[in-house]
């Protein structure tokens, strides 16, 4: 098993090599000082499991897991807030270590990545439920993740992130993981950092998809589905191989045979199918009657980082 160690503090990455080198099957340990580094290592190294801190100056480890590329390496996340461990589930998270934590907590851990090895599961968030959460080793509140600054990169460009959908509350039921406030993708020379209320629509290409932002059309190695399982509501399928962010969107244009093609804030105009039209507009009539996205969301109307609206904007009808 390969192993790759990200977290910004050297003892924390000291301490996880040396309970590492214990296990006799760890063919390979890698270490990365932040979440850009993790990315910018995966494609040489190949890891099979990340041991992701959840806290990290400027990219948290939530927005390293939404970025990881199809096929994913399971992700073990790591960190010493209770608070935050729970919610720090994705469809490929197997784990989370509460520090300060010991061998034995850790071969848990690593026995839970070994089984998931051993049935070939290496396939990507969306073609798989989310597994079922360990027990936790400590009681956790329901504490919000602070959202990271984003910050300037050389050669990376500087832009932020919505929620995950909603899931029927129930008392064993955790809170939804938060949806990323940035996707980092790897370009030559260096990794761009994305804001997700920056993404006006997304459409395939091949083995990657396309986030289209007035700044740029980066490539992410991702599967549409798998993308949107992470970004949230706010973002709805139009076309088997495209989806918008609601608070893009201007109007629709009803074209023959019940076809469409929906005409966002920036000018662009994307095909919208009939066979999601319907969802499309009922997503857009709710948003109107609600008064636009949930509070705080990224791109809601409540934000003052959304994308300005027009007269005319569905956003701008009443109930």
């Amino acid at each position: 098993m390969r192993i790759l160690i990200v977290d910004d503090e050297r003892p924390a990455r000291d301490k996880l090599r040396r309970l590492l080198e214990q296990e006799p099957d760890i063919t390979a340990i890698g270490e990365a000082r932040d979440g850009i580094d993790a990315l910018e290592q995966l494609p040489a190294f190949a890891p099979d499991l990340l041991l992701l801190d959840i806290q990290m100056p400027e990219i948290n480890g939530l927005d390293v897991a939404a970025s990881l590329p199809a096929p994913a390496p399971l992700v073990v996340f790591v960190t010493a807030y209770d608070d935050y461990a729970i919610r720090a589930f994705d469809a490929n998270a197997i784990d989370y270590l509460l520090k300060p934590y010991d061998q034995q907590r850790l071969r848990r851990a690593l026995d839970r990545a070994r089984a998931r090895l051993a049935q070939g599961a290496l396939a990507p968030p969306s073609a798989s439920p989310c597994p079922a959460l360990p027990q936790a080793d400590s009681s956790f509140s329901a504490s919000p993740l602070p959202a990271s600054p984003a910050r300037s990169l050389s050669t990376r460009s500087t832009p932020v992130n919505p929620v995950m959908p909603a899931a029927a509350a129930s008392p064993d039921t955790p809170p939804p993981l938060p949806a990323p406030m940035q996707l980092l993708v790897p370009e030559r020379g260096g990794m761009r950092v994305v804001r997700v209320q920056d993404i006006q629509w997304i459409e395939t290409a091949d083995n990657y998809v396309v986030l289209h932002t007035a700044n740029g059309e980066p490539l992410m190695r991702q599967t549409l589905a798998g993308l949107l399982a992470k970004l949230g509501p706010r973002f709805v399928r139009c076309h088997r191989r495209a989806a918008v962010q609601l608070d893009w969107v201007a109007g629709i244009d009803v074209l023959d045979k019940g076809d469409g093609e929906l005409i966002l804030l920036g000018g662009a105009r994307v095909a919208c199918s009939r066979q999601f039209r319907s969802d499309v507009v009922a997503r857009l009539q709710a948003d109107a009657a609600s008064g636009g996205g949930a509070p705080g969301a990224p791109g809601s109307s409540n934000n003052s980082n959304s994308p300005h609206r027009h007269p005319g904007s569905p956003h701008d009808a009443g109930p």
